[in-house]
């Protein structure tokens, strides 16, 4: 009798749900309490598991939304009143008639048949059922925030061997990219596409380990044993006059057995010659079909234009900036820097800066510095609103912007009232590093208390920054242009640079905004300052 798999309820507000991915194919024999399938709501991922043991019949395919209590599957249980004898029914009709050795004799030849031909099968056995030799790779967790991960790139292909330790892909979370290592040496079988999107703890592929104790079973199971059974079942093969048969295995020294035995040896030492070499090149396991092989991250032509799936760093990006639009009363204040003594003091310093620390002094460690001056000069700015209270920080972990080619991360200085400018310098560079390697962890963004966003290295004039929530301000840096200035009554060309602060009016007002962007003017029109901390 058929057991229904339905969409069970998940709470009043969940109507519906998404089948996320079948651990299991169509027509494949489960067991009771075995992982089915896992369905994703708008709230949470479920995994559920089969309510009896037998064979399942799947009725709605993976990403496909359904209402709850629809049925997805259905299994049918296996009856243990039928498969019981059945087994049984095999060897007591050939072991109760003595007699009848002739039908007993027929299935034989047809024994020896399925005996040689288990070695190309034996790969799929023992992959089956000995759990042992497929190893999965999961998703890890990545952070209490993050319940999903996106597969960005498989490094390696459907099929193809891998070692221990090789990177094998890299994912994409909402924060930061990870690259996963082969648990084991074996042959991959990847279980979910690029570009598909699955929750922590999801099988993406599984490694097959071919081991000795694998590879060996195979060729020694046909040729060795072949001399023997061979001899039997040569003569019981050949003669297939009723009672003859009997004679010959009631004679195996005679003629009759002499004569079979070469004739039987090479066939079968053909057969495991041909099904041997096959199998390690051939993987066909009997696995889940690979997640979105028809909808994954390739680009999809469509005429002029082509479509292709977001990564989940540039969805985490977009619900950012939309959230800090809509959350905070973001209002942006400018001002114009002469950068002519930083310019210089860097002039100045540059060889033996670099001698003394194998870094070079660039501008990052002036703004940073002339930010945490401002900050203890303008604290509001150095706090957050949480609910109907203001947490005011005591700390100083500025965020500097790192533009990449897969999106925008924002890692965190920490303590940079206490770093000197060449610790602040090292601290960039090694972010700017793993930012291209996709290297930044979840704690490289955390904890950030303002951030600086340096548009000007790629040429921009003047922009309004967003900010970063839950901070309450972000400078933007913008490119240094020579332009006429007065100075002391004189028009001088001088290299300037537009300073905007953009800022959350609920906290900050204008008047402290404004000071706070004059304060960063002056220390950096006068870098001695920040060695006064003035």
């Amino acid at each position: 009798m058929p057991i229904d798999v339905t969409v069970p309820a998940s709470g009043e507000s969940v109507t519906s749900a998404n089948v996320g991915m079948w651990h299991v194919s169509n027509g494949d024999q489960v067991s009771e309490g075995q992982v089915l399938v896992t369905l994703e709501t708008d709230k949470v991922s479920n995994e559920l598991e089969a309510p009896a043991a037998g064979t399942i019949e799947v009725l709605v395919a993976e990403d496909n939304e359904v209402p709850i209590g629809t049925v997805i599957a259905r299994i049918q249980e296996a009856d243990s009143s039928t498969t019981t004898p059945s087994g049984q029914d095999a060897p007591t009709a050939s072991a109760t008639p003595g007699s009848q050795a002739v039908p007993a004799a027929s299935p034989t030849p047809e024994a020896t048949v399925s005996v040689s031909e288990p070695t190309p099968a034996a790969a799929a056995p023992a992959v089956a059922t000995a759990e042992g030799g497929v190893v999965d790779i999961v998703v890890p967790p990545a952070g209490e925030s993050i319940s999903s991960a996106s597969v960005a790139i498989w490094h390696k292909k459907d099929g193809e061997p891998v070692n221990a330790g090789e990177n094998v892909v890299t994912l994409e979370t909402d924060k930061v990219s990870n690259e996963l290592e082969s648990p084991a040496d074996g042959i991959l079988k990847i279980v979910v596409a690029e570009g598909e999107e699955v929750p922590i703890g999801t099988v993406i592929a599984r490694i097959h380990v071919l081991d000795s104790a694998h590879a060996t079973p195979a060729p020694s199971a046909s040729p060795q044993p072949g001399m023997e059974p061979q001899a039997a079942p040569a003569p019981s093969a050949s003669p297939q006059p009723g009672m003859e048969p009997q004679a010959a295995p009631a004679t195996p020294p005679g003629v009759a057995s002499a004569a079979p035995t070469p004739v039987a040896a090479p066939a079968p030492a053909s057969a495991p010659v041909e099904t041997a070499s096959p199998t390690p090149t051939k993987v066909d396991f009997s696995l889940p079909p690979v997640r979105g092989e028809l909808s994954g991250g390739e680009p999809i032509s469509e005429g002029k234009v082509t479509r292709k799936k977001m990564s989940m760093l540039r969805r985490k990006i977009a619900t950012q900036l939309v959230s800090a639009q809509q959350t905070a009363a973001i209002l942006t204040t400018f001002n114009e820097v002469d950068m002519s003594a930083v310019m210089k003091l860097r002039k100045q310093v540059q060889e033996e800066f670099i001698k003394k620390y194998d870094v070079k002094l660039g501008f990052m460690s002036f703004f940073v510095k002339a930010v945490v001056q401002a900050l203890h000069d303008i604290p509001s700015i150095n706090g957050t609103i949480e609910g109907n209270e203001v947490i005011q920080n005591h700390y100083y972990d500025i965020g500097v912007a790192i533009g990449t080619d897969k999106g925008l991360y924002v890692p965190v200085i920490r303590d940079a009232d206490e770093k000197s400018f060449a610790e602040i310098e090292k601290d960039i560079i090694a972010y700017a590093n793993k930012a291209r390697e996709g290297q930044i962890s979840i704690d490289d963004l955390k904890g950030g208390v303002f951030s600086i966003s340096n548009g000007g290295t790629y040429g921009s004039l003047l922009s309004t920054p967003i900010l970063n929530p839950p901070q309450s301000g972000i400078l933007g840096m913008h490119t240094i242009q020579q332009r006429p200035v007065a100075v002391d009554g004189k028009v001088e060309i001088r290299p300037m640079m537009y300073l905007a602060l953009s800022y959350d009016h609920r906290l900050v007002d204008g008047k402290e905004a404004v000071t706070f962007l004059i304060r960063i003017k002056e220390c950096l029109e006068s870098p001695e300052r920040l060695l006064l901390q003035m």
